[in-house]
């Protein structure tokens, strides 16, 4: 399904990105990784800080691009990660591999799942690879969105 698909059954809405908007969402997903690599916070609150990190780095991609999530619909953050291989160039492996911790997630949230060590690390991993990711395809992509000047 392409981004203008998922415009036009309303899960997408139109959206112009701005540095100052992008670098914003940039830092706060910067202090959310620093915070889930505080060990003296539970696994709950440093899986949470993480999966935040992914969720915002999906935003940008999807800003950059022209898109926003359409929030008040059931399943924007599912929509975020499974659009990233059209956003950020994402692999689709990848993309199963945040779609369960956004599952993980639900159930830590929703049903009070206890979020395990290994979970604690895996999303800890994705989010500092995809925030190193966001960043790489930004400079190569749209450049103009890191700077403050614009």
């Amino acid at each position: 399904m392409t981004l203008e698909n998922l415009l036009a059954i309303h899960r997408l809405q139109a959206f112009e990105a701005t540095p100052d908007g992008v670098l914003r969402l940039l830092a706060s997903a910067e202090r959310n990784l620093a915070d889930a690599r505080l060990s003296k916070l539970s696994n709950d609150n440093r899986f949470d800080a993480a999966y935040k990190t992914i969720m915002q780095c999906a935003m940008v991609g999807l800003w950059a691009n022209g898109y926003r999530t359409a929030t008040s619909q059931p399943g924007h953050h599912q929509t975020a990660l499974q659009a990233l291989p059209k956003t950020l160039g994402t692999a689709a492996d990848t993309v199963i591999v945040l779609d369960a911790l956004r599952k993980q997630r639900n159930l830590n949230d929703y049903e009070g799942d206890p979020v395990t060590d290994a979970a604690v690390r895996e999303c800890l991993a994705q989010a500092e690879a995809l925030l190193t990711h966001t960043r790489q395809w930004l400079q190569r992509h749209r450049a103009d969105l890191l700077s403050e000047n614009e």
